[in-house]
């Protein structure tokens, strides 16, 4: 997932967790008006996904931007709404400018897509990290420990 104040970006895998393909981009309100995603994100929920990786938007350098802290929050909220639901943090550094180099189209579609195409990114990184033997995770110092 890619967690923003209004979106949230929406990726899943395919069974054997090595492609990752974009679903939706869940839009609210403001950032108070979160119950109504956690319900989209219930449906979703429903094809048996056993883990999130949800994007951690850390500086270049490595340090905590100030989303980390409503990333972490949010995080939180995942894990008492769903309960049987492993959710790690995956270093989500230069994801939207990853996708804003490859996307085709028009301004308004790239607003409409960002979000899940940077879930995409975020979840395909995780999964090349697990199928390269690595056990993904961020380190202490805010890095992904790739291998």
């Amino acid at each position: 997932m890619d967690y923003g104040d209004k979106t949230i970006g929406v990726s899943v895998c395919n069974l054997d967790g090595k492609v990752a393909t974009g679903i939706t981009t869940l839009t609210r309100q403001n950032e108070a008006t979160l119950r109504p995603s956690l319900q989209a994100l219930k449906t979703i929920m429903e094809y048996e996904i056993t883990h999130i990786v949800l994007g951690y938007p850390l500086r270049l350098d490595g340090s905590e931007s100030e989303r980390c802290a409503k990333t972490l929050a949010f995080k939180e909220k995942l894990a008492r709404f769903f309960k049987s639901v492993k959710i790690e943090l995956w270093d989500e550094r230069l994801s939207t400018c990853a996708v804003s180099r490859t996307f085709e189209g028009s301004k308004k579609q790239y607003n409409m897509h960002v979000d899940e195409m940077a879930a995409i990114y975020i979840l395909q990184g995780f999964l090349d990290a697990k199928k390269n033997g690595a056990e993904p995770h961020l380190n202490e110092k805010g890095g992904n420990n790739n291998g």
